[in-house]
């Protein structure tokens, strides 16, 4: 992703985060940042106020996320061209969830990775209906089986995490 800060060659993530209704979201998204940042990976979180405001009382001296954007620029910025990440990976916990992650498959030719999660997990993995890798699991408030599946979908399963 072309970014302020952010170095040629240095691969980068788009963490695209929707409305933070259900607990598992946040948690996910700090541990998912932190694995990529481990991994060298620059991430960029993306949401609305709430999530952004969460992101900052979650990880204060910004070991987890260095960069926070709103969600309407980051799929403009997508949209236009003017950012380009090596990997987005969209949360979705509704349909608007699934729309946003549509619309980046639309516009986005590279890695599209989708978190379905939430009580209604499985009907709303079937409205996506595009190519994308996709991780589903029925979690609410206890995020220990979307973590394994996201573990295995990364590459993580066989580290200590």
């Amino acid at each position: 992703m072309e970014t302020e800060g952010a170095g040629k060659g240095e691969r980068t993530a788009l963490l695209l985060l929707g409305c933070p209704e259900v607990p598992v979201q946040m948690g996910i998204a700090l541990y998912l940042a932190g694995r990529l940042e481990k991994d060298g990976v620059r991430v960029t979180m993306a949401g609305n106020p709430s999530v952004i405001q969460l992101a900052r009382v979650s990880d204060p001296d910004r070991h987890y996320v260095k960069k926070v954007m709103n969600l309407e620029k980051a799929m403009a910025d997508l949209i236009e061209r003017r950012i380009h990440p090596d990997l987005v990976v969209a949360f979705a916990h509704n349909d608007a969830g699934i729309a946003y992650a549509a619309t980046v498959r639309h516009v986005f030719p590279s890695r599209l990775c989708l978190i379905i999660f939430g009580r209604e997990a499985e009907e709303l993995a079937k409205l996506a209906e595009f190519d994308c890798e996709k991780i589903v699991e029925r979690a609410v408030h206890n995020p220990g089986q979307l973590k394994k599946k996201i573990d295995g979908v990364f590459g993580w399963a066989a580290s200590r995490s």
